[in-house]
């Protein structure tokens, strides 16, 4: 059975855009996934990428558009410029990894239920009533927001170190343990080709 390791942000618009159409193709080609969710600005800075604020004008116009036309495609509500963006991840990523380690709920949902919250729905993903609301949403114990926060630090700041061992640049970012990886949400289709045996 294949594995997936998937390295996202929760701030990313494109990891929005996947929605649970990675948990959907897992569950399809009977794959593993691990999330791990990570500080996508700490690892721009460390593998050579640019912060979209500080990306030349014309690669920062067409970012939008692309990002307007992937929502349209995919039917999924985004605001271009949203109220709390950036904002702090760590909170949302902790959340994460403990519901993962907790098990029992949705996690492709919890982490659609992030994106949602910055890219469609105005709320800000670093206040603690946001991340428990999602908990709750996706079928997880809200408490979770309050423990396991020293492993959620250390596991966030580990999927980082990961993330650059293993030659991940960007999110979302997928890591087959057949060794080929695929960036972005527009690749969804060749990790599921690849995963059939296709590609």
């Amino acid at each position: 059975m294949a594995h997936i390791d998937y390295f996202f942000s929760t701030l990313s618009p494109f990891t929005y855009l996947t929605g649970t159409s990675l948990a959907e193709i897992a569950a399809k080609t009977g794959a593993s996934v691990t999330y791990k969710p990570l500080d996508i600005m700490a690892l721009f800075a460390r593998t050579g990428g640019t912060p979209p604020k500080d990306r030349h004008p014309s690669r920062q116009a067409y970012r939008l558009q692309d990002m307007e036309r992937r929502a349209r495609r995919l039917d999924k509500p985004l605001n271009l410029k949203p109220a709390h963006w950036p904002t702090n991840s760590a909170p949302s990523s902790y959340a994460i990894i403990a519901a993962q380690n907790a098990g029992g709920g949705d996690l492709a949902g919890l982490v659609h239920a992030f994106g949602r919250a910055v890219w469609a729905e105005e709320r800000d993903i670093a206040e603690a009533d946001v991340v428990r609301d999602c908990l709750s949403g996706a079928g997880f114990d809200p408490a979770l927001a309050d423990s396991g926060l020293l492993e959620g630090a250390e596991t966030y700041g580990a999927n980082l170190e990961e993330a650059v061992r293993r030659g991940v640049f960007g999110a979302p970012f997928y890591v087959v343990d057949s060794g080929q990886c695929f960036w972005g949400q527009d690749r969804l289709e060749d990790l599921e080709l690849h995963l059939e045996g296709k590609l």
